[in-house]
């Protein structure tokens, strides 16, 4: 069943999005768009973003391209909201070739830190004086199957995402007395362009068994879509520093 869209849910609300340029995070730009938001789209390919206008601008979309670790980046992103941030979803990340503890480069591991980390906590840290000025406002965060278990990927990523888990829920406990909700997703597997090649032989060996008799079937970006509007919309009101799988029941194995 495909996901409803809600018009008017998000009307006269901002909402920056990361990684906006394909899978989870157009799915999700797209559809506050269409909900009734102005959404600021980022993301690190040009040419991904001038095809997200070109197929909705019809749609109240601004685009901001850039590296989401560089700060700069980030300060684009809150700057193109001109002042008023209801919604940070961040989607943007990386895989890390699922390369083990005595296999991974420091280059692979600061990169997949920078993206799936750093350019969240800085992005989350320009959003929110703005987001408490205006009242409040919902932040959310993808983390993964990764952030719940140690053998859905490499150590870099592996760790990238239990590290998301933890900046959703402490800055959960710290703004909420301010209007601040901020929940973690953690998709399984689903349809997207990141690339998730097994340059490890030793995690071919370990985990290639696990996921060809074990995972469920792969998700649609619009499903994950749908889980992150919900967690952003004032229909989850009573929900804060929680890690929701939307993971077609592969978190219940």
């Amino acid at each position: 069943m495909d996901p409803i869209v809600t018009p008017g849910r998000f009307a006269g609300q901002t909402a920056i999005v990361t990684g906006a340029g394909s899978g989870i995070g157009k799915a999700t730009a797209v559809r506050l768009a269409r909900e009734g938001a102005r959404v600021i789209a980022g993301d690190v390919v040009p040419a991904r973003l001038q095809e997200l206008l070109d197929q909705f601008g019809d749609l109240d979309i601004v685009t901001v391209d850039g590296d989401i670790s560089h700060q700069d980046t980030t300060t684009r992103l809150v700057a193109a909201a001109n002042g008023r941030i209801d919604v940070v979803a961040n989607v943007a990340g990386v895989m890390d070739g699922f390369l083990p503890i005595a296999e991974v480069d420091d280059a692979t591991w600061e990169r997949v830190f920078g993206i799936n980390v750093t350019g969240m906590m800085r992005l989350i840290r320009g959003a929110l004086p703005i987001m408490v000025a205006g009242g409040g406002g919902s932040i959310v965060n993808v983390t993964s199957e990764a952030g719940l278990r140690g053998g859905a990927a490499g150590v870099a990523y592996t760790a990238s995402k239990h590290a998301v888990i933890g900046l959703t829920r402490n800055t959960s406990v710290m703004y909420s007395a301010q209007g601040i909700r901020c929940n973690a997703v953690a998709p399984g597997g689903v349809q997207t362009n990141i690339e998730a090649p097994m340059r490890s032989p030793l995690a071919g060996s370990v985990l290639g068994p696990v996921f060809q008799h074990v995972l469920p079937p792969v998700a649609t970006s619009e499903q994950l879509a749908a889980t992150i509007t919900w967690l952003a919309s004032p229909d989850s009101a009573n929900v804060t520093g929680i890690v929701l799988a939307s993971d077609g029941g592969w978190s219940a194995i």
